[in-house]
């Protein structure tokens, strides 16, 4: 039986997650191929963006992973204002339909964080409770499945 593409990169990203790469990663590394990188050049490109960049609990970053590549898919390569409008436009478009399922981009707001809890930068002790806890899993398969579908677009 074969698969649909988009259903094999969110069991990929799911996997990437479930072996404790944070979301960014997650949705990023399964498409390192078709992007031109190397596991290992997708995993360091987006370590930086978990837990909302830095774990400071910013932008989500498996919606940080879907636009790394959706930057790949239209990204501008030059300072021309049209192409850098095309890029913009289809990441707002990609916030709009994450929004629509999950309410908001921002991390902290995800994870139902209280503006003022601070945390420091050691990451979650990955447990059971710790994914019953967070919408981190669907996050992550939203967003490799919308980026599947802008590479075969």
């Amino acid at each position: 039986m074969q698969r649909y593409a988009g259903g094999m990169y969110e069991e990929k990203a799911l996997a990437y997650f479930h072996r404790g790469f944070n979301c960014a990663q997650s949705v990023l590394a399964p498409f390192a191929e078709p992007l031109g990188l190397s596991e290992e050049q997708a995993l360091r490109l987006a370590a930086g963006f978990g837990a909302g960049i830095g774990r400071m609990r910013l932008t989500c970053g498996a919606f940080s992973g879907l636009t790394l590549v959706a930057g790949h898919c239209q990204g501008n390569l030059s300072g021309n204002p049209e192409e850098k409008e095309r890029i913009f436009a289809l990441v707002r478009q990609q916030a709009e339909l994450f929004t629509q399922e999950f309410g908001t981009l921002s991390c902290r707001e995800l994870l139902h964080l209280d503006e003022h809890t601070t945390e420091g930068a050691r990451p979650s002790e990955r447990t059971q409770a710790y994914y019953d806890a967070r919408p981190c899993e669907r996050c992550v398969a939203f967003c490799a499945r919308a980026a599947a579908a802008l590479l075969q677009a």
